[in-house]
C-alpha cells in the first residue's frame, strides 16, 4: 500500500513538473496581474506552434498598459512570419505618444521589410543630420571647388516600405551641387553666395521616392581645388603638339623615302651611261679620240677637286693652330 502512494506520489510530482515546464505558469500570472487576456490554452498552443511564449505576452502586456488595442494573434501573427514583436510594439508605444498616426499592420510591413521601425519612429521625432563627402565640381571658369554639405532629414513613415535610404539622398545633393557649381560663371560667385546652392538644392525636390523628407540643406564648407581649366589646356596643348611632332616625322620620313628613291634612280642612270657609251663606240657616233679627251677633262676635273679639297682642310688646321696661339 505505501509503495503505491509512493508510486502515485511521484507520478503526480513528474506530471506537475512536466506540466510546470511545458505551460509557463509565470508568464500567466504575470498577463493576470496585468489584466490582459491570455488562456492557459493559449500558452500551450504557443508552444506546440514553436513560439517562445515571453516574446508574446511581454509585448501584449506593455501594448496594454500603453492603451493600445492589439491581440495575442496579431503579435503571433508576425512573430510567425519572421517579424521583432518586440520592437514594432515599441514603434507603436512611441509614435503614440508623440501623437504620430502609425497602425500595426504599417509598422509590421516596415519590420517584415528590414528597416527598424522603432529607429524610423525616432527619426521621425528627431530628425537625423547626413553629412555628404568632400563633393568636386568644376565652375565654367575652370577653378574646381569642393564642396561638404549637411543634410537634414525625417523619415517619411509612408514611404518606408520601398522608399530609397539615405545613399540615394547622398548621391541626389551631390549630383545638385556639381550642377549648381557647373553652371555658375565663375567660382567667386559660388564663394560669395554659399547659400545658393542650398536653395537651388533643396529646389530640386530630391526627396522624392526615398523614405525620408528632406527639412534642409546647410553647406557647411567651400574650399578652392585645382584649376581643371589650365590643367586641361596644358593637356590639350602637349596633345597638339605630339600630334605635330608626329606629322613632322612623317614628312622626314617622306622626304627621306624620296630622297633615296632619286638616288637610286640617279644611280640606275649612271649605270646606262657605259652601255650608252658603248652602243656609240660601236655605231661610229662616237671616235675613240672623242673618248680619249672626255677621259682627260674627267680626270682634270677630278684632280681640281682633289686640289680644291686639300686647300680647304689646310686653310681649317692653320685656323685652328692660330686659336691654339692665341690662347
Amino acid at each position: 500500500m505505501i509503495i503505491n502512494l509512493v508510486i502515485v506520489a511521484i507520478a503526480v510530482v513528474c506530471l506537475i513538473s512536466v506540466f510546470i515546464t511545458f505551460v509557463p505558469i509565470g508568464l500567466w500570472v504575470s498577463s493576470l496581474a496585468a489584466n490582459v487576456q491570455v488562456s492557459i490554452f493559449n500558452l500551450i498552443g504557443m508552444r506546440l506552434r514553436r513560439v517562445i511564449p515571453s516574446r508574446i505576452v511581454i509585448p501584449l502586456i506593455k501594448s496594454t498598459k500603453a492603451g493600445m488595442g492589439l491581440t495575442v494573434n496579431q503579435l503571433e501573427a508576425h512573430y510567425l512570419a519572421g517579424g521583432n514583436v518586440d520592437n514594432v510594439v515599441n514603434a507603436l508605444i512611441a509614435a503614440h505618444r508623440a501623437d504620430i498616426d502609425l497602425q500595426f499592420e504599417k509598422a509590421a510591413a516596415i519590420d517584415l521589410a528590414g528597416r527598424d521601425v522603432l529607429e524610423a519612429v525616432k527619426m521621425s521625432v528627431n530628425p537625423r543630420v547626413i553629412e555628404t563627402p568632400n563633393v568636386s565640381a568644376v565652375a565654367k571658369d575652370g577653378i574646381e571647388l569642393l564642396v561638404k554639405a549637411r543634410v537634414t532629414v525625417r523619415a517619411n513613415l509612408e514611404r518606408l516600405v520601398g522608399g530609397a535610404g539615405e545613399a540615394t539622398i547622398l548621391a541626389r545633393v551631390g549630383e545638385g551641387i556639381v550642377t549648381t557649381v557647373g553652371s555658375s560663371t565663375s567660382h567667386k560667385i559660388v564663394l560669395e553666395n554659399p547659400d545658393a546652392i542650398s536653395k537651388t538644392v533643396l529646389n530640386k525636390g530630391l526627396d522624392a521616392g526615398t523614405a525620408f523628407e528632406i527639412l534642409s540643406i546647410d553647406i557647411a564648407d567651400v574650399d578652392v581645388g585645382r584649376n581643371i581649366g589650365a590643367q586641361l589646356q596644358t593637356l590639350q596643348a602637349e596633345a597638339d603638339k605630339n600630334i605635330a611632332q608626329a606629322k613632322a616625322e612623317e614628312r622626314r620620313a617622306m622626304a627621306v623615302a624620296k630622297e633615296h628613291e632619286m638616288r637610286a634612280a640617279v644611280v640606275e642612270a649612271e649605270a646606262e651611261v657605259p652601255k650608252a657609251m658603248a652602243y656609240a663606240l660601236r655605231e661610229g657616233k662616237l671616235g675613240i679620240m672623242d673618248y680619249y679627251d672626255m677621259q682627260n677633262v674627267i680626270a682634270d676635273t677630278s684632280m681640281r677637286s682633289s686640289i680644291s679639297s686639300a686647300g680647304k682642310k689646310n686653310e681649317s688646321l692653320t685656323a685652328g693652330d692660330k686659336e691654339n696661339s692665341d690662347k
